[in-house]
């Protein structure tokens, strides 16, 4: 691991954060962090704690692409059906990878929560709250920062919105009692 990011991307972060007065902290991987397991792995963290910042467009009337960056927990998956009535608009897709850098200056896999080459509408998800630091993209596939949630919400200018699928529970064995089965 390089404590001293040297990417220009990795700056922007940098500068980005420290415009709102934050010092971001980024550690630099040998190997990719691109997905979020190999984040998790990378800095010993839970899959949760990982920053999933995803690129959603919806089309404006003039046809144009209207980027909403969506910061989720690793362990979820963003609801089309949710971002839209969070954002108001009804035909919303994810980005392919070249609209995702053309609309943000970054690759995917090191596209982070700020920084970006134009101003984004950013919606995140409030799973991340449930923890005290989470990890995000620092502009790079190899380069994360850890952050509090509540920074991380100040840092994207993001607002925080219920945007991730329903966790559907495993179907229960019958042949199993359950501690509410019992009444307990």
């Amino acid at each position: 691991m390089c404590e001293t990011p040297e990417y220009p991307a990795v700056r922007r972060v940098i500068d980005a954060a420290a415009r709102k007065g934050v010092a971001l902290d980024v550690r630099v991987f040998p190997a990719s962090t691109h997905t979020a397991e190999d984040a998790a792995a990378a800095v010993g963290a839970e899959l949760g704690q990982i920053v999933k910042s995803l690129v959603f467009v919806a089309v404006t009337d003039q046809g144009a692409p209207d980027p909403i960056l969506c910061l989720v927990s690793g362990a979820n998956r963003v609801d089309l059906g949710r971002l839209a009535a969070v954002t108001g608009k009804g035909d919303i897709r994810r980005a392919t990878a070249r609209e995702a850098n053309e609309l943000t200056g970054f690759t995917i896999g090191g596209i982070p929560p700020m920084g970006h080459t134009r101003p984004l509408r950013v919606v995140m998800d409030p799973d991340l709250g449930r923890f005290q630091v989470v990890w995000a993209a620092a502009g790079t596939d190899s380069a994360v920062f850890p952050v509090p949630p509540a920074t991380l919400r100040i840092l994207a200018n993001a607002e925080v919105a219920q945007i991730a699928e329903d966790v559907r529970q495993a179907p229960r064995d019958p042949g199993r009692t359950s501690a509410q089965d019992l009444g307990l």
